[in-house]
């Protein structure tokens, strides 16, 4: 039973990680059934450290702290992340042979793989290091698609808010679905995100080479929002069976394709809404949802928001 929770810091501290491994684990919940921790900030070096938001945090622990932990949270910097240090990998490996939880968040892989203990596993992080991650650590397997990844008691995640999606999973994997459920609804967050980091990247979500051709496909898909971009023609269009389409769409994504077309046209919408010279029926046609309404419905179901009140909040006044 996970009681006993230890986050591993350097300098500069990850304050927005930091931040999510206290939300979760550090403070008790406004339910008192929900699992409360004993938790603890841990650091090699004592005294305040310089956070990557420029103010300073003071670990309460060194780590010795480490030893007795359930769930150690190994948080990460900006690349190139440092080796751990001799003190740091012992107290890590030592942890997982006892069958403690070690987690990273973000680059904080970069400290876990250096450690061995990715040595043969699947693990993930942040899609812009995820290729530094794999070149330096060639036994670590590496996807670069995955919010968060676990294997055996060794799990890490994606880039920043990714952090809350592998806590929710550690809470629902030591005590079910109903506890993280209820977690996620205190801290106002999903208690699951479908989709992986290619939704978010700025890279191609497949390389040409693949030969799916779903890299055409996407950039013209991108292009004609207004055209038919069913399932069924753009697996006509890909010169693919709608199953088999659809099977390597969503692997390629991380998205079903309805998703994927929905999310562009919200973002076209976005961009048409932000000018003063576009109607509201002129965003719905030109952004491929057709009718005013259709378009109030989508936007609010992606944004949360109509795009009248995203206008009001985002037009740009020349």
């Amino acid at each position: 039973m996970t009681v006993d929770v230890a986050v591993v810091v350097a300098e500069p501290v990850p304050a927005f990680e930091l931040g999510i491994a206290s939300e979760i684990f550090g403070i008790p919940r406004a339910d008192p059934s929900l699992p409360r921790y004993s938790y603890a900030v841990c650091s090699e070096s004592p005294g305040p450290l310089l956070t990557s938001s420029g103010f300073r945090v003071t670990p309460t622990d060194g780590l010795d702290r480490l030893e007795r932990a359930d769930l150690i949270i190994v948080t990460g910097a900006s690349p190139p992340v440092p080796p751990p240090s001799t003190e740091l990998t012992t107290a890590l490996r030592g942890a997982a042979e006892r069958g403690a939880t070690v987690a990273a968040l973000c680059t904080g892989a970069f400290t876990l793989a250096a450690a061995g203990l990715l040595d043969g596993r699947t693990a993930t992080t942040h899609w812009a290091y995820a290729d530094d991650l794999s070149r330096r650590f060639p036994q670590v397997a590496v996807d670069m698609d995955r919010i968060y990844a676990v294997d055996g008691a060794v799990a890490t995640s994606a880039g920043a808010s990714a952090a809350i999606d592998l806590c929710l999973h550690l809470i629902r994997q030591e005590h079910g679905a109903d506890v993280a459920n209820r977690v996620a609804r205190e801290l106002v967050v999903p208690a699951h995100r479908s989709g992986g980091q290619a939704q978010f990247s700025r890279r191609p979500v497949t390389p040409p080479q693949a030969g799916t051709g779903l890299s055409e496909l996407l950039d013209w898909a991108a292009d004609h929002l207004d055209d038919d971009l069913s399932v069924e023609a753009l697996a006509l269009r890909a010169s693919m069976s709608t199953r088999t389409f659809i099977r390597h769409f969503t692997a390629a994504t991380g998205a079903t394709p309805a998703a994927w077309v929905r999310e562009q046209r919200v973002r076209h919408a976005e961009r048409l809404l932000e000018r003063a010279d576009s109607t509201i029926a002129s965003v719905a046609r030109r952004s491929g949802f057709g009718s005013v309404d259709t378009l109030r419905r989508q936007f609010r179901r992606v944004r949360g928001v109509g795009p009248e009140t995203y206008r009001t909040a985002f037009r740009q006044v020349s």
